[in-house]
């Protein structure tokens, strides 16, 4: 039984997920869903059929003194679906302040080129979100 990390966003979602032992976070992927709930979830799917997800830790992007933004209004009815669709399974949210800010330096670190950049920013964020979950 794994952990699932989602860092999800208007157009994209980044995709996160643990080790069987739960020690580690990696990357799994970023899917491009514009918006789509349909789509997202379809691919979550076909993921927590594969690894056996147990817990999904969706990032929560509250301001930065911690009041709720309309985003996260957004991510909340997102989590909604999300139970509805998966009550089996434990789904909670965790605070997601400045961990796209870590995807950036992490990959400015690595000296990633701008246009790769894009494409992995959102699934370097679920790792940092599944990181802080882990962690707490």
């Amino acid at each position: 039984m794994r952990i699932l990390g989602i860092d999800y966003g208007n157009a994209r979602a980044g995709i996160a997920i643990t080790d069987e032992l739960k020690i580690t976070a990696q990357g799994l992927r970023t899917i491009n869903h514009n918006g789509n709930d349909k789509i997202l979830l379809s691919e979550l799917d076909k993921i927590i059929d594969q690894y056996e997800i147990e817990t999904i830790v969706v990032g929560m992007p509250l301001h930065m003194n911690g009041d709720m933004s309309e985003r996260a209004e957004i991510t909340q009815k997102f989590i909604h679906k999300l139970k509805c669709k998966y009550n089996k399974i434990n789904i909670v949210s965790q605070d997601e302040r400045l961990t796209t800010v870590q995807a950036y330096r992490t990959m400015n670190d690595l000296q990633i080129d701008k246009k790769r950049k894009k494409e992995l920013v959102d699934t370097i964020s679920a790792v940092y979100i599944l990181e802080s979950y882990m962690n707490r």
